[in-house]
């Protein structure tokens, strides 16, 4: 899935985060990516047979990241400071921006501000090699899985205003199909290891039900 981005890019537009060819890590890439050829996504998200926890975990973030990455770059022209003022997902859900460090106290900012406040600060916690660290037997920080579940947790919001707002550009785009499967196989993955709460996935609540059904 290769996308032009001359025309379309922004700075909210993050580098890919390339995982190091060779690396242990970029095997447990390759077989995510083998098993998610066969189409069984329930599978796919299941934790290899031997392998790390943490490590699985922080393979599929850092995936993760590049696909939404990815996905929001293709719609940034139709989410702007006018058109999404604030950041939500439909009009009962609003989200406001904090990091804890920089930005302490929640902040309303427009949604376009909002994903690029999440994007830098993911981006920021993912070249952590204290927190991500990708050389062979450095541990995994003992905070490692909080930090996991925050990440996705933001990580959810972007699809989730993405499908509230944007869904209409992305039909216009044909992206809907590469958009839906990116977002299921990311909801299999967090329910497999419970990683975010129920409540912070209210707003897609029905969708989410929708394409569990699907694969039963």
């Amino acid at each position: 899935m290769s996308f032009l981005f001359g025309s379309r890019s922004s700075k909210t537009f993050k580098p890919k985060k390339n995982i190091p060819e060779g690396s242990h890590q970029y095997e447990l890439l390759k077989h995510a990516e083998a098993t998610l050829g066969s189409g069984n996504l329930r599978q796919a998200v299941q934790l290899p047979e031997g392998e790390d926890l943490n490590e699985w975990i922080a393979v599929n973030t850092v995936d993760f990241f590049n696909q939404i990455n990815m996905l929001y770059g293709t719609i940034t022209e139709f989410c702007t400071e006018t058109s999404c003022s604030v950041m939500s997902a439909g009009p009962r859900y609003e989200y406001h921006w904090a990091d804890g460090t920089n930005i302490k106290k929640p902040i309303k900012c427009s949604a376009p501000k909002y994903i690029d406040y999440l994007m830098t600060w993911v981006q920021d916690q993912l070249d952590d090699e204290t927190l991500f660290p990708s050389k062979i037997g450095v541990p995994f920080p003992k905070n490692f899985m909080s930090v996991a579940k925050t990440i996705l947790k933001r990580l959810f919001r972007v699809y989730a205003h993405i499908y509230h707002q944007h869904f209409d550009s992305v039909m216009q785009l044909q992206e809907e199909a590469h958009l839906n499967t990116s977002f299921k196989h990311f909801i299999f993955f967090v329910q497999e290891f419970n990683l975010i709460d129920r409540r912070e996935l209210a707003p897609l609540q029905d969708l989410i039900e929708k394409l569990g059904s699907k694969d039963r």
